[in-house]
């Protein structure tokens, strides 16, 4: 059977397997297996988890699980609530600044987390109820909410990241760097977007009414106590990384245990908060390895019956500008976000993909960050839109998946508006690498 014809059959299999409910990493393991017995005999067997056995060496992907614990911990320390109270008393009577300052206590919980989950669950439970009691625009708040809540794909430490540049080969460090550019475009956008559509239509966005909001700008800045520890934290993390004093996974260990610490120094470390940390790290640390697994089998597999080259050898033969390649690997990853998860499509596409960017010229972190960029969009799009649904789980009853599909529409557009300028100007993402 030639490789086209495999290359169909992998796919129509796949379709098959989770139309009839079969979880995508348990489908994505069967098929491998069956294409390895198939092709090698008895010996795939050994081939499939050889395949694993190389990932799961990889001493990068050490740091998921810390990064996970942190963001456990600090959702149940308090510090987000109070990061978001300081932050909206810090910005007073300005219109529409509540929004603005979900959007920006989002950027910091991103640098606290590296997941979005989390983050959006924590923002829906904090934020949203605050949104709507002062009457802000439910469309807006919900819209703003799921996109800030998305920047942890793209601000370090994101997960995200980690895992690319794990399977690409690429300095996570670097990456980490390049994120912190585009990240801080993308909240521009989001702030400015909330801005001129409370300008146009003040009712959308009210002022705060808390009495400390309305107190002089040095008496508000007494309340800035939330912000310490949070940015205690940032420094410690992204701090010892930057200054060459540890490399990922030891500041990702720096994180897990400063967050428990900061839990400490609040008094909100409990024995039930602890054992409930762990075992929501346990579950989520367990889903993504079972999507590794099974993702990094079945590329290994295809990748020895020749896919990456009949793959790789599609795209570099294509007679088109090499920018139009990459806008081509940019809808593809897009497509598939529409029924696959995140990290599949990291171990699917990368190993093909990552090639090709370098043999066209083009920078290997540059594309990590419009991966990781494209893999936020596919955060809020229909139908999959996991950012959506996170916050669904704990949106008000009456609020409907489907209003949050339309409330995230404008933020879609502002996203890859943000995708277009970082791939027309590189410099966005690579001027702190110094590459």
């Amino acid at each position: 059977m030639g490789i086209e014809l495999i290359t169909l059959a992998i796919v129509v299999s796949l379709f098959a397997l989770m139309a009839i409910g079969v979880p995508l990493g348990t489908s994505t393991l069967l098929i491998s297996v069956a294409a390895a017995v198939l092709a090698f005999g008895s010996n795939g067997f050994i081939l499939v988890s050889s395949n694993v056995v190389k990932v799961m060496d990889k001493q990068a992907l050490i740091a998921v699980p810390f990064f996970v614990f942190m963001a456990n911990i600090m959702e149940r320390s308090g510090v987000a609530k109070e990061l978001f109270n300081s932050m909206a008393i810090l910005g007073g009577q300005m219109r529409g600044g509540v929004a603005v300052q979900t959007c920006l206590v989002a950027v910091v919980l991103a640098a606290m987390s590296g997941i979005v989950g989390g983050e959006i669950v924590l923002l829906g439970l904090i934020a949203l109820p605050q949104l709507f009691r002062l009457g802000y625009d439910r469309k807006l708040s919900i819209g703003v909410l799921c996109a800030s809540g998305s920047l942890a794909t793209l601000i370090p430490p994101s997960v995200v990241l980690i895992v690319y540049g794990a399977e690409a080969g690429v300095s996570i460090k670097d990456l980490f760097t390049a994120g912190i550019g585009p990240g801080i475009l993308l909240a521009g956008l989001y702030v400015s977007y909330v801005l001129i559509r409370v300008h146009l239509n003040p009712a959308m966005g009210p002022v705060y009414d808390a009495p400390e909001a309305q107190l002089p700008f040095t008496q508000r800045l007494r309340h800035l106590r939330g912000l310490i520890l949070p940015f205690l934290l940032i420094f410690g993390v992204l701090g010892s990384i930057y200054g060459g004093i540890a490399t990922v996974t030891e500041s990702a260990a720096i994180g897990a245990v400063g967050s428990l610490i900061v839990a400490a120094a609040r008094r909100e470390l409990t024995v039930k908060g602890l054992r409930e940390a762990l075992w929501a790290t346990t579950l989520t640390t367990g889903s993504i390895l079972w999507l590794i697994i099974g993702a990094v089998s079945l590329v290994g597999i295809y990748n020895l019956l020749g896919g990456t080259r009949f793959l790789g050898g599609l795209l570099s033969g294509v007679d088109v500008p090499p920018i139009v390649v990459i806008i081509i690997m940019m809808l593809i990853i897009f497509f598939l976000g529409t029924f696959l998860e995140w990290i599949a499509i990291v171990f699917i596409t990368v190993p093909v993909f990552a090639p090709v960017v370098v043999q066209l010229g083009y920078d290997p972190v540059w594309f990590g960050i419009l991966f990781a960029m494209n893999i936020q969009i596919y955060m809020l799009s229909p139908p999959f839109g996991p950012a959506c649904f996170y916050l669904k789980s704990v949106a008000p009853k009456d609020v409907t998946l489907q209003e949050i599909f339309l409330a995230v529409l404008p933020f879609i557009a502002l996203q890859i508006i943000g995708l277009a300028l970082v791939m027309a100007f590189p410099e966005i993402a690579l001027w702190l690498t110094g590459r």
